[in-house]
């Protein structure tokens, strides 16, 4: 498609990008604090390192369960209404967080705070294929780098608060200004455009968005793709401050050398779609990228400590992660699912790949073992397999111009 052929885009779609990623910042802001603050929090609940590990992944539990509904429901109600009743229960448990005593407490607190962002990452491809059309994928690139940015926040500002307490309101209070944000300012669409006709309201219309989205193989394809891409990201970077402890690092030195590779992520997230929107075939050059990543991650043990480490991490990081907005932006661009089903085709990617990277990680520690060596080259292959998935799949350039 021409570019005077191109739709004209709202300016106000950056009010829309602006609140979703700093929401995103401040979920995943919340979410380390409990990693960032574990010295203190676990004894003060006096709780395991397997109740830890519970609460850490509480808000990315609930998402499991409420993905799938969240994008029905947003496809019948609108997005906005759907998120923003997300936003009150998220900001209840964020507070209740001062009151939580023990790991129970917590857990429900945690579980509430989930509960936006549930709603919002299941919908991000309706939202943003809807102001940001044939921008989507740069939009989603930006939604994507916004989570690194919270978690590293979290853990460079843990030292700063005087008390968990004086951490939790912080956070709360930041997260309560941008939930006001988004009911105020956020708009399901455009001045003048329509998303889909009024329906009536009953469970049988609901469940039916759902069923549409579930009949396209091609989404079932991105939710498999993005379920083991994310698998391997989790469990690769959950091993490696173990990993390099075991090579002789200090555990500070493990920390720190583990933590770069976030920041190729964070910059691959952000030029992937960039690069990728100036190439006439965009298929060749996303498979190249996933190899390269796969074949770093699978070689990660036999790299020399140091500066050759460093570069790979964050090489890895930055291939790894080029092709993943484009690839959750892309159902919204099936005939099939449009704008109209693109927050069930959304639930669907969002609990096909929890699932899979809780379960995938698991599987590979069983098969793997104590052995790093096997682990890191088992993620790689993980990663390697999502290429045959982008192989298969319609030409990310090619279905954009469709549009």
């Amino acid at each position: 498609m021409d570019k005077e052929q191109l739709p004209k885009l709202s300016n106000y779609r950056w009010v829309i990008l602006a609140i979703a990623a700093l929401m995103d910042v401040i979920s995943n802001y919340v979410q380390f604090q409990i990693s960032a603050l574990a010295t203190q929090i676990m004894p003060a609940l006096h709780i395991t390192p397997p109740q830890f590990s519970s609460l850490l992944m509480a808000p990315m539990l609930i998402a499991v369960f409420l993905s799938i509904p969240a994008g029905s429901l947003a496809d019948k109600f609108g997005a906005k209404r759907v998120v923003s009743i997300g936003c009150i229960i998220s900001v209840i448990g964020a507070f209740g967080r001062l009151f939580a005593k023990d790991f129970w407490s917590m857990m429900i607190m945690l579980l509430m705070f989930g509960v936006y962002m549930s709603l919002l990452n299941a919908n991000t491809i309706k939202i943003f294929g809807i102001w940001f059309k044939q921008d989507t994928n740069m939009a989603m690139g930006v939604f994507f780098a916004s989570a690194g940015v919270g978690a590293a926040l979290s853990q460079i500002t843990g030292s700063f608060f005087p008390s968990v307490n004086a951490a939790y309101i912080f956070s709360s209070i930041v997260l309560l200004i941008l939930a006001i944000c988004w009911i105020v300012f956020v708009k399901d669409a455009p001045k003048g455009e329509s998303i889909q006709k009024e329906q009536t309201v009953d469970s049988e219309s609901t469940i039916k968005y759902f069923e549409v989205a579930a009949k396209s193989k091609k989404t079932w394809l991105i939710a498999i793709c993005g379920g083991l891409g994310s698998a391997a990201s989790t469990a690769f970077s959950g091993i490696l401050p173990q990993a390099f402890a075991a090579r002789g690092m200090s555990d500070a030195t493990a920390g720190i050398i583990a933590s770069v590779a976030s920041f190729g992520s964070l910059f691959g997230a952000l030029l992937g779609p960039a690069i990728i929107a100036k190439l006439k075939k965009a298929k060749g050059f996303m498979i190249s990228v996933t190899l390269v990543s796969a074949i770093l991650m699978a070689i990660t043990w036999f790299v020399p400590a140091g500066l050759p480490l460093v570069i790979s991490l964050v090489a890895g990081g930055l291939f790894g992660s080029m092709t993943g907005p484009i690839m959750q932006a892309m159902p919204i661009q099936f005939p099939e699912i449009g704008p109209k089903y693109a927050g069930s085709a959304g639930g669907l990617i969002g609990t096909v790949t929890l699932l899979l990277a809780y379960v995938v990680p698991i599987l590979i520690s069983l098969i793997a073992g104590r052995s790093y060596i096997f682990t890191f080259f088992i993620q790689g292959i993980v990663i390697a397999l999502t290429a045959i998935f982008i192989a298969i799949l319609p030409d990310a350039n090619n279905v954009n111009k469709r549009r």
